[in-house]
């Protein structure tokens, strides 16, 4: 029987969010592909670093070994390299004992083209031009930045941040601030507190944690000393009383987190300093900049901001 990968959150990564290959695209840039590929042969046995997505990537599927009946994700691999030099990857993935079987090798192609054969939710990846195109062609991206988080492999959350504009919601409240000012945007949040904001590019991601929190609901029924594994977040530049059509776009998904931060202005680094996500979602890069000392930070290039 086919593998019933239209049932699974499925993460797609390129090794350049997964593992740090700065040595090898240095070879690539300066030498070319032969020598590139001489390289990573030549060091095929030698376990790459963990990357800016690692601390994610393996958290998230630690929901296959707490649910291994439903192995509710998915990671496949998708990657600018050929088989051949794949092979230092996979050698990585399984010194890190990280559960990730499926890849597509496209040697040099753009792999975001293979999402939808993956039905892959969140593509991650360094190569920003990737990312950019994937979102222009509908799909949901990200661009990983450097950051100078350092993970904590004894912490036994999976911790997940987002802003709401333009990564959770679309962008269409922004705009409104953007052409006519805060006053404006209030009037507006306020007449509209009741009607849902359009879905955004991370939307369905949202929706499928979603379906993880119900799994350890279940779970906290039947074990009331179970520990929650999963924590989701909502930092927004936001203030009340624009907080209403959060909660109302939330409800009309049927979706909850559990925590929402209304900053009005604050710098998002003042929280992300004190909860420590291990992935952080946004679309503005002055937020970004803000938050990579603290937490893995990821690029949504979303909306007219990002045109």
């Amino acid at each position: 029987m086919p593998y019933p990968i239209d049932e699974k959150l499925v993460i797609g990564v390129a090794s350049s969010a997964l593992f740090k290959l700065d040595q090898a695209d240095s070879v690539f840039r300066s030498e070319g592909l032969a020598a590139y590929r001489k390289y990573q042969r030549d060091h095929q046995e030698d376990v790459l670093e963990k990357g800016i997505a690692f601390p994610f990537i393996r958290r998230i599927l630690k929901f296959n070994t707490l649910f291994p009946e439903e192995h509710p994700v998915e990671v496949v691999l998708l990657s600018h390299n050929d088989p051949d030099t794949g092979q230092r990857v996979f050698h990585s993935i399984r010194h890190y004992k990280l559960d990730i079987t499926r890849a597509a090798f496209t040697s040099g192609d753009s792999p975001f083209v293979y999402i939808p054969c993956y039905n892959v939710t969140l593509f991650l990846s360094a190569n920003g031009e990737d990312v950019k195109n994937a979102g222009a062609d509908g799909y949901a991206a990200g661009q990983v930045l450097e950051s100078k988080a350092t993970d904590d492999e004894d912490d036994s959350e999976l911790r997940i941040a987002f802003d709401f504009d333009g990564v959770i919601a679309d962008d269409s409240a922004e705009l409104v601030y953007q052409v006519g000012g805060i006053n404006k945007f209030y009037d507006s949040e306020r007449k509209k507190a009741l009607t849902p904001l359009p879905a955004g590019p991370l939307a369905p991601l949202l929706s499928q944690l979603a379906k993880l929190r119900a799994l350890e609901d279940e779970r906290e029924k039947a074990d009331p000393g179970y520990k929650r594994f999963l924590h989701t977040s909502i930092i927004t530049a936001r203030s009340a009383p624009a907080d209403a059509r959060i909660v109302s776009t939330l409800r009309s998904w049927n979706v909850t987190v559990d925590k929402t931060f209304l900053l009005g202005g604050i710098d998002k680094g003042r929280i992300l300093s004190v909860l420590k996500p291990h992935i952080f979602f946004d679309d503005q890069r002055p937020h970004l900049d803000a938050s990579s000392p603290y937490t893995p930070s990821v690029h949504v290039p979303f909306g007219a901001l990002n045109d």
